[in-house]
């Protein structure tokens, strides 16, 4: 199913979703911000368990998992991960079934919260951790969601390929012809990493930017983690887009890669995370989500993901660049869930992918 088709299939009228109960909620005033109380435990330990879709690497899912069971004994977490747009279907197709097994959702692409927003499909809750510490820019005003996770799509290089001082440093370097048949790149169409990023860029830069990226030979992946491997395997010099966090833990471990933060402004990606309108263990999804807001649990994240995190109470990683230092481009999700149609077949009709 096709990024074009699945917003189709949430937002026409006449869908499945639409004979729903589900309807555009009207919003008033956020919700007042919730502690962890002694009360919400012992509910949680009751229902006995939470259902958890996530978009995260398979090996921090269960890292987190397992931090949050040591955490509260007696309440089980279970990980359904799978890349965003597969629990995106997964979950319109459920909502549309009437079936409900999903308590909290953690997705790559902020789109998709706005859209299950639109629908009512998310339960307003506002943790304390996302009240007090958290950026106006990392939390729904409505209490809907919260960036739970966040990257950033920088550029890389192979160091055995490419010496520092000859590595491209801007975006518009990209398009020089000494680069030819040496790029990799992932595509919007799958990856909702890329699509968000693919939207800053064509803000930032133009779309005649990438008319002339397209005439570059590139080699054309598919998810945002393909271009660190293909570059670390040395199989292109230069990565236009990627996962920093993979390229981070390829570095790591010895492979040959290093990141290019861009002078125009690297792409910034949140991956919200919110509870659903009908989780069917409503307060061991309200504990959960409270937990994964705090200094804590967004450690770990950083700590293992090689990602960053929106709380200021979290420490980068030594072996990363302080994000604080990173000129990072601004993320319109709004303008995703509109146009991401209009994107993926504007970048498919250039690249002819």
């Amino acid at each position: 199913m096709t990024k074009r088709f699945r917003r189709r299939q949430l937002l026409a009228g006449g869908t499945a979703l639409a004979a729903t109960s589900f309807v555009t909620p009207v919003f008033g005033a956020p919700p007042e911000a919730q502690k962890i109380t002694p009360d919400l435990v012992e509910a949680a330990k009751k229902e006995g368990k939470v259902t958890w879709y996530t978009s995260v690497d398979l090996a921090l899912a269960e890292k987190v998992a397992k931090a949050f069971e040591a955490k509260y004994p007696g309440v089980t977490l279970r990980v359904e991960r799978s890349g965003a747009e597969r629990n995106f279907q997964r979950i319109g197709q459920e909502y549309a079934s009437k079936i409900y097994n999903c308590d909290v959702v953690n997705s790559s692409d902020a789109a998709h919260f706005i859209l299950w927003k639109r629908q009512g499909m998310l339960a307003p809750y506002l943790p304390e951790d996302v009240a007090r510490d958290f950026p106006a820019e990392h939390k729904d005003p409505d209490g809907m969601f919260a960036s739970w996770r966040v990257t950033v799509s920088p550029m890389a290089y192979n160091t055995k390929l490419v010496k520092a001082d000859d590595a491209p440093k801007s975006y518009a370097e990209l398009v020089d012809p000494k680069w030819s048949g040496k790029i990799v790149k992932a595509h919007p169409g799958y990856s909702g990493v890329i699509m968000t990023s693919t939207q800053q860029l064509a803000r930032e830069l133009g779309w005649p930017w990438f008319e002339k990226l397209a005439k570059q030979k590139v080699l054309q992946v598919q998810s945002a983690t393909e271009p660190p491997k293909k570059l670390a395997q040395g199989e292109r010099a230069i990565m236009a887009d990627g996962g920093e966090y993979v390229v981070t833990e390829l570095k790591a471990k010895g492979e040959p890669v290093e990141l290019i933060y861009a002078s125009e402004g690297t792409p910034l990606i949140t991956g919200p995370s919110g509870i659903m309108a009908q989780a069917p263990n409503p307060n061991a999804a309200r504990l959960f989500q409270a937990w994964s807001m705090t200094a804590e649990a967004q450690q770990l994240n950083v700590d293992v993901g090689a990602l960053r995190s929106a709380h200021p109470r979290v420490k980068d990683r030594p072996d990363m660049r302080k994000f604080s230092e990173i000129k990072t481009m601004r993320e319109e999700a709004t303008v995703v869930a509109d146009k991401a149609d209009e994107i993926k077949a504007h970048y498919v009709k250039l690249f002819k992918v």
